[in-house]
């Protein structure tokens, strides 16, 4: 069956721009923060200037590093079952990470995320069936800012099975969620056979690695924990201004990374992602939604796909502030563009303001977005005997309605949305409820949150991670878990 697939450049193409990369890495270099990074890097054979905290990368050693990095990751969810192949032009949606902000559906305004919303997204993604794998998505307000992030992790493993997309923002949580996840799985030997999460390492544009990302990269890799490469070029801000100057800077700093990575532990699990924008010169803002953000996404993927390493981008979110028409071209061009590129990772659905803010109401609504664009990607097949309905007697009585081959394939070709997404005529529309897609998806989030039982975890464990979560808050103030 032919999978159909969009490329924005050909091999040519890419073979210049990683020249271009790797022509950077060993004249201009990159900015290294971390100690032990460098050790790697001069241990490797990579020449180091100290004094100016920069590390230059020869080609061998960079070719050595890619060599060693799997062309296949496995996923498991919290019942190690198989949930993700992040490999060829496999996709897979995950709501995006980190939201500073939750859109209200009664007020329509943007406000601070507290516990329950974190509750609400985790136990949501769980029934969205489109969604591979949920996201630690938003930052709670009401614990303190320095176990923020091992905060999201304790919340998204107790209220879905589903594998998380995460990370850190201080050097001491990485032990806190390894902690956690060895919780769940039972022995580090197991969570490196079957990995439940994939922590965000993120340069600093232009070619820095900060000390903070430099270690969630060593200790990802050391714990065979997938870590995920999410460059972040701005046009013109901070990258060059054109699209293929960006994609040279990305294709710099994510083999860099896939460099530090590699060193710390060979053959551990990395993804080629990122996080660019086409920056907006009017605005000075960074738009997610444009079509140029689209097609850096796009040829960053088929880089990654050329160095055969699974991929990763922000894509199928918008920057619109409402649930409104932005919201939804802005997604629906992403998902469709992002399934067309064979993106191993998806992660946007949910997702407006900039990657700044969730809405649980664009959450459901994005998940039927994704089922489409999933039905996309399987292509069309030439079912068997697939146009025998028209040699029948059709003028006799016989309807395509009720055929057989009607009847037998009709779930296998079409993607049928939930009730969220209106099919009905006019006046069926008018007399059911005659409410927008919105409205609908506001009544769908309140069912699955108030009908849906979340899955259980073992009261041991939860007690191990409420033991872990408890110690961390203690650190900083807090008594008692909200």
């Amino acid at each position: 069956m032919h999978r159909p697939l969009l490329e924005l450049i050909d091999n040519q193409k890419v073979e210049r721009i990683l020249a271009e990369a790797y022509s950077v890495l060993e004249k201009v270099g990159v900015l290294i923060e971390n100690e032990d990074a460098t050790k790697l890097l001069e241990s490797a054979g990579a020449r180091v200037d100290r004094k100016n905290r920069k590390a230059f990368f020869p080609l061998s050693l960079i070719e050595q590093c890619v060599k060693s990095a799997p062309n296949s990751i496995a996923i498991f969810d919290r019942d190690e079952k198989p949930a993700m192949k992040l490999e060829g032009n496999t996709i897979h949606f995950d709501p995006g990470s980190a939201a500073l902000t939750i859109l209200d559906w009664k007020t329509q305004r943007q406000r601070k995320p507290v516990t329950q919303d974190l509750i609400n997204l985790s136990r949501l993604t769980h029934f969205l069936g489109n969604l591979a794998a949920q996201s630690t998505g938003l930052v709670s307000s009401d614990v303190p800012q320095e176990i923020g992030d091992r905060y999201r992790l304790f919340i998204a493993l107790q209220n879905s099975t589903k594998p998380v997309i995460t990370g850190t923002f201080a050097l001491d949580a990485f032990d806190s969620m390894k902690e956690m996840l060895l919780a769940i799985r039972g022995s580090a030997e197991n969570l490196r056979q079957k990995p439940l999460a994939i922590f965000d390492c993120c340069p600093s544009p232009p070619l820095k690695w900060s000390n903070l990302t430099c270690q969630n990269l060593i200790d990802c890799a050391k714990a065979g924990i997938p870590a995920e490469l999410v460059s972040m070029p701005l046009t013109g801000a901070t990258s060059p201004g054109t699209i293929a100057g960006a994609l040279v800077q990305h294709a710099a700093e994510s083999l860099s990374g896939v460099v530090i990575h590699q060193l710390a532990h060979p053959g551990s699990p990395i993804i080629w992602g990122g996080s660019p924008a086409a920056f907006d010169m009017r605005h000075g803002t960074t738009p997610m939604g444009a079509i140029e953000t689209m097609m850096i996404d796009s040829a960053y993927a088929k880089i990654g796909k050329y160095l055969g390493l699974p991929t990763h981008a922000y894509m199928a979110l918008s920057d619109a502030k409402l649930l409104d028409a932005q919201a939804g071209f802005e997604t629906g061009m992403g998902a469709v563009i992002a399934a067309l590129s064979g993106i191993n990772v998806i992660s946007g659905p949910g997702m407006m303001d900039f990657e700044s803010c969730q809405s649980l109401e664009k959450l459901v609504i994005d998940n039927e977005i994704c089922g489409m664009a999933l039905r996309l990607v399987k292509g069309i097949e030439l079912r068997d005997n697939f146009s025998e309905d028209l040699f029948g007697n059709i003028y006799d009585g016989e309807h395509f309605l009720t055929s057989s081959h009607t009847v037998k394939w009709l779930r296998e070709e079409f993607y049928f949305p939930s009730e969220v997404i209106d099919r009905a005529n006019y006046q069926m529309w008018l007399s059911v409820d005659g409410k927008s897609a919105g409205e609908r998806a506001h009544e769908k989030v309140n069912e699955i949150l108030s009908q849906a039982e979340a899955p259980q975890l073992e009261s041991q464990i939860k007690r191990e991670l409420e033991t872990i979560m408890k110690r961390d808050a203690k650190k900083f103030g807090m008594k008692k878990l909200p």
